[in-house]
């Protein structure tokens, strides 16, 4: 399917470019990266103009992501509700809503490139959990250009070697993004040990 997706963008092009990666930004399984990718090889070639790729690409991620954040803070509350019933887990919430809106501005903008893969799910969680949507819009927008600067700039400079470039962006991302899980999780263990520890 990805192989059929980059056929279509010498003949859609911008199109095909700001539908991808609107869909991405709702955690839908498309090839945004490599479309990026292709998009900026086609641009270094002539056949597209790279302003507006570029553009295009940026306006559709930071659209993606408000749809995504207007759906977590319109059926989130449902959620946060039926989770809130057992008192450890509304404890939980409390602090998480806590952490969000202390720190949560940073982690929006490195989930847009950096963890790319977590990128969507924030988008929902800062919705659902109250994070100011001036906030998520600034740091959201600030992380998708560096996001778009990276991959469309990728396909200028790396052209001739698209595929070599996507596989070792697609493998380096989700590595990045299982070290980011791997960190939490561990954080958390580590959390509810102490806790144990001091109940007994």
């Amino acid at each position: 399917m990805t192989d059929q997706i980059i056929a279509l963008v010498p003949t859609y092009g911008l199109t095909l470019l700001a539908l991808i990666v609107f869909l991405s930004c709702l955690a839908l399984p498309v090839p945004s990266s490599l479309v990026m990718l292709t998009s900026g090889s086609f641009a270094a070639a002539g056949d597209l103009a790279l302003l507006p790729t570029f553009v295009v690409a940026w306006l559709a991620a930071v659209f993606g992501d408000q749809v995504g954040y207007l759906i977590g803070k319109q059926g989130g509350t449902r959620l946060l509700a039926r989770l809130s019933d057992h008192p450890d887990r509304a404890a939980l919430l409390g602090k998480a809503r806590h952490w969000i809106d202390k720190r949560g501005g940073p982690g929006v903008f490195f989930s847009r490139w950096l963890v790319s893969p977590l990128g969507p799910y924030v988008n929902f969680i800062g919705g659902a959990t109250g994070l100011g949507w001036a906030r998520f819009t600034i740091w959201g927008a600030g992380g998708e250009l560096v996001w778009v600067s990276l991959y469309v700039g990728l396909g200028v400079v790396f052209a001739e070697n698209i595929a070599a470039v996507a596989e070792v962006a697609s493998d380096t991302s989700g590595i990045l993004a299982a070290g980011f899980v791997t960190v939490f999780l561990g954080w958390r263990l580590l959390a509810v040990l102490r806790q144990h520890r001091k109940m007994h």
